[in-house]
């Protein structure tokens, strides 16, 4: 499995999808997961991106194939952004369209508003308001299932909401299963940590054009709510789609990986009128 060794406690896993032209020099797109997944989960967006762009898919440091993390880790946002930009670094990269779901994408804004000469575009799909107050109990309450279950009877228990209503059953099982092999000493750590990492100072410091996809029902938060962060990036825009799951990266894979397609492509188009 090819890996970066990103310093003496990980070795990071990634996947390199490009079916572009081998004549062209074509851009890169990092894609970041969210919590307990990998970089497998952006199965349903690949087809529609690889052949426009190489696609570089990482499992975060703890998660997928890269190295677990003890419990003890000290986990904080900032850690994690060095750990892609040592992948970027390790793979030649200079540049990306950067996009994430989840508490990846927490981790996507924190990251274009501190490199911005690292970052072409911004897309996050299904990602937590900049800033949680009163989680950190629910936070609490996970932790202490997680000690005592592991996350697979969490992840059951959350999954109809991260999917929403329309997901099929066998579907819904498969990410049970997936996330469900995430190491509890990762998890303990990472959700101690990351869920309240508040970064509502880097959004206006985000420079890269950038799309917010969320659905009209998701538990992240309301339209309005999820409109009113997003208006704090200066070059944003917002897409709502139908449904009811938070997880729109997953349950609609198919139409967010065509939407941020055509708007990367309406940026590449604006950038080079300019």
């Amino acid at each position: 499995m090819p890996s970066v060794r990103i310093d003496q406690d990980l070795d990071m896993h990634y996947v390199i999808d490009d079916y572009t032209d081998p004549w062209l020099q074509s851009e890169t797109i990092l894609m970041l997961h969210g919590n307990a997944e990998s970089g497998a989960v952006w199965y349903g967006w690949v087809p529609h991106l690889a052949r426009r762009f190489r696609v570089i898919r990482p499992d975060m440091r703890g998660f997928g194939a890269s190295t677990p993390m003890p419990r003890t880790y000290p986990w904080s946002l900032d850690r994690i952004i060095d750990d892609y930009v040592e992948l970027m670094r390790g793979l030649a990269i200079e540049r990306v369209h950067l996009v994430a779901a989840k508490l990846g994408g927490t981790v996507a804004r924190r990251f274009a508003a501190r490199c911005p000469e690292l970052i072409a575009t911004l897309t996050v799909a299904g990602t937590p308001p900049p800033a949680r107050e009163g989680h950190e109990a629910v936070v609490r309450d996970w932790l202490v299932d997680f000690e005592a279950n592991g996350v697979e009877p969490w992840a059951r228990r959350t999954m109809s909401g991260r999917l929403g209503s329309r997901f099929p059953q066998a579907g819904a099982d498969w990410w049970i299963r997936l996330m469900g092999r995430t190491a509890t000493s990762t998890q303990l750590g990472f959700m101690a940590t990351i869920p309240t990492s508040n970064i509502v100072e880097d959004l206006p410091r985000i420079q890269c054009p950038t799309l917010v996809i969320t659905t009209e029902g998701s538990a992240l938060g309301s339209v309005d709510v999820t409109r009113k962060w997003q208006q704090k990036i200066p070059r944003s825009e917002l897409l709502v789609l139908a449904g009811d799951s938070y997880h729109v990266a997953a349950s609609d894979a198919d139409m967010c990986a065509r939407e941020t397609l055509a708007f990367i492509e309406r940026c590449q188009r604006a950038r080079v009128a300019h």
